[in-house]
Order: structure tokens, then sequence, then C-alpha cells
């Protein structure tokens, strides 16, 4: 199994019940999470040799933290600690017709406020396989996104792959920042998550006609950043909060591949379901998998994922792999 690193900033999600209203909950349910630490988790659980790199506080909440990565299987020896405040969100559960809301409160926290990479950067990536860090991380601050730019060239200088999932926040910066900013660091990556939408509004590749197929979209990225070896995105149709239809593609080696249509009813929890999509196909190319393969594990994997709660995929790969053959949803005694 590979080595990796994956950095970005967990923070402790607040969730109320379906059918319960924020402003009227009297309990909330607490869960630690981002996008970086679920690819960390959803890799650990594959059997990858995983570091997640972050800065938490020093108290409970970062204790916490450290033992939700351990639990998993994530190594912690990169996971700062100091005084300050731990990020958080809440989210108010959708069902139904009504949508899952989230309000952020992350500003001024302990991992936003870094002033100085405090990794010893040249030893960071030695003997590491593949990098992983996502769009939400430059668009903290300017400041991380200067950062952003010496992690990737530090991960490539060491034979590294660099994963990175564009993973767009529009409370966070402007389309225009974020794609100005990805055209300058796409050049780094090797694996990108991306979809119709960001190399739309963020790239600039001209829209088609609505049923022109992501694989247009991906060639022309492909065009304007030749070293991306890996594009994929899942394709979702929403029915209801509790309802949708998901499946998977990917670009590999000039080539487009799309998965199984799964339809999901109902939805326990979709919040990380990319995530476990982008764990998937991180582990299914280093396991040298074929394309579909990859594409349909991945895509399984994410599906699991919206069948539990909390922000991060909780499946081995024989797990993946087993609900990947069965035809049924008989019990498994």
């Amino acid at each position: 199994m590979a080595r990796v690193v994956c950095l970005g900033e967990i923070m402790m999600r607040l969730s109320t019940n379906p059918g319960i209203r924020l402003d009227r909950t009297n309990q909330l349910e607490v869960y630690y999470g981002g996008g970086e630490a679920n690819v960390a988790i959803s890799l650990a659980n594959y059997g990858h040799q995983v570091q997640y790199a972050s800065k938490v506080p020093n108290n409970s909440f970062g204790q916490a933290i450290a033992q939700h990565l351990s639990s998993y299987g994530v190594l912690t020896s990169h996971l700062l600690k100091n005084q300050g405040r731990i990020g958080t969100y809440y989210v108010e559960q959708g069902i139904g017709l009504q949508a899952t809301n989230v309000i952020y409160d992350r500003q001024g926290s302990v991992f936003a406020d870094m002033q100085t990479l405090d990794w010893d950067v040249s030893k960071l990536f030695e003997g590491v396989a593949v990098f992983h860090i996502s769009g939400i991380t430059p668009a903290l601050s300017k400041r991380w996104q200067e950062f952003t730019i010496k992690l990737m060239k530090a991960a490539k200088s060491k034979g590294c792959k660099v994963s990175f999932d564009c993973n767009y926040r529009q409370n966070l910066w402007s389309q225009k920042e974020a794609g100005d900013f990805f055209s300058k660091i796409l050049h780094y990556v090797d694996y990108c998550s991306a979809g119709k939408l960001d190399a739309i509004h963020l790239l600039g590749i001209p829209e088609q006609e609505l049923d022109t197929d992501i694989s247009y979209y991906y060639q022309q990225m492909n065009v304007m950043f030749p070293g991306i070896e890996a594009l994929y995105s899942t394709n979702r149709i929403v029915h209801s909060t509790s309802c949708n239809e998901l499946q998977g593609t990917l670009w590999l080696a000039g080539k487009g591949y799309t998965s199984k249509n799964y339809k999901i009813d109902p939805i326990v929890d979709r919040i990380g379901g990319g995530d476990a999509y982008s764990g998937g196909i991180i582990h299914s190319l280093l396991m040298q998998k074929s394309p579909q393969e990859t594409v349909e594990f991945a895509t399984a994997a994410s599906v699991l994922k919206h069948m539990i709660k909390g922000d991060c995929n909780q499946f081995n790969e024989a797990e993946v792999i087993k609900f990947l053959k069965q035809d049924s949803a008989k019990i498994n005694r």
C-alpha cells in the first residue's frame, strides 16, 4: 500500500435531526469532518499509510479530532496543536423537498490563521506517493494560497503525485478569484476532481449544448493543463433531498468512463459523498485498477457514504467490492 499525505482544516460539525430547525433545536449531534480529512479516512480504510497534516486547538476539541482520525487508522504526527479556536459549521438536516442548510463559523480558526507553514516541508513528502489538498484550503486567505503553491511545488520536487479537489465554495471566494488561482496551480496537479460547472464558470471553457458529455469539458481542461493524468466527478440528479441518482465519471489517458447509475433512496447523510468518491478514485489509481474498475469502485464508495451519518466513509475495500457485486438489499447473516 502507498504512503499519502492529506492537508487541510478539519472542523466540528453540529447537526440537527431531520425535521428540526436550527433555531428550534435543544440538542445537536457532533461530528468531525473536512474535505481532506474525509479523503484521508477513506484511504486509511483501504489500507494505505495516511498522514493528516493540520492544526487544531490545544484543548479537548483538538484531542477529540486526534482521536477521531486515529480511530480510522489515520496517522496524526503532522497534526499540530496551538491555542485558538476550532472552525465549526452547523447543519440543518433537510428531508424530502426541504433542502439541507449549512452555516459556517470558521473565521479566525487556529488553522485558518496560520502565519507560517509549521511543518518541515522538505521532509513532509519524502517517500510519499500522493499529496491531497482541496480548493477549500486556499480559499481561506491569500496566505493559504501562497502556502498551497509552496506545498504543491515541494510535493512535485519529491516525485509525489498531487491530487486536487476544486471544491469551490461561493461563501469563501468569488468565481473569478478561484478561477484565477486554479489556473495557476492546476499545472502542478496530477489527479483533479472537477465538474462541468467548474470547467465553465471557473476555467472559462465555453458552455456547449445541455446534453454535451462531460468528456468534452475534460478534454478541453486537458489541453489547458496537459500534466493532469486523471479528471473525475459525479453526476447527480436530485429528485429530493432524500432521493438522488448518482453516477461517476472519469477521464483517464484521453478517454471517458462512466459508472453504473445508482438511485439512493433514502439518503441518510449526503455530506462527504464527494470526498468518498475522491478517496475511491485515488485508491484505485494507486492500486492500478482498470479505468472502469476505478470509476465503479469510487461511485460505490460514494453511494455507501450517503447511507451513514457523519462526514466520512466508514467502509473498507472488501465492503465496497461486496456492495458492488450484490444484487439486492438482503440481510447479510
